[in-house]
């Protein structure tokens, strides 16, 4: 139960905290989520990599059938996807994520601290 609150609240914080703040709010949002829900450091980690990679998979995946798939193709063709667009979403949800992954992987060890 702990897990999937702490990815939903993970996933809502970084999405509000996106809307006021840069991209890297999504690791502030991280940070405090695994400070307040004590679970296992890989555990955070998890559900701070996953909340991300769904929120951001999501957003893209939405932005891009929005626009009718014309920015992501031109730029899935300038680095070397060979034009594929959800490759393209994948590399940015996989970002995302780890950074998200990494900053809940530190708050959950300055909790134990």
């Amino acid at each position: 139960m702990k897990f999937a609150v702490s990815l939903v609240l993970t996933a809502l914080l970084s999405f509000a905290a996106g809307l006021y703040l840069g991209w890297w709010s999504l690791a502030i949002a991280a940070f405090v989520v695994a400070i307040c829900i004590p679970q296992k450091p890989w555990q955070n980690w998890l559900a701070g990599f996953l909340g991300l990679f769904l929120l951001w998979g999501g957003l893209a995946t939405w932005i891009d059938i929005r626009n009718l798939h014309i920015l992501s193709g031109k730029v899935a063709n300038i680095i070397p996807l060979g034009g594929s667009t959800m490759l393209l979403i994948l590399i940015t949800a996989f970002a995302g994520a780890l950074v998200a992954g990494f900053a809940a992987l530190t708050g959950s060890y300055v909790r134990k601290k």
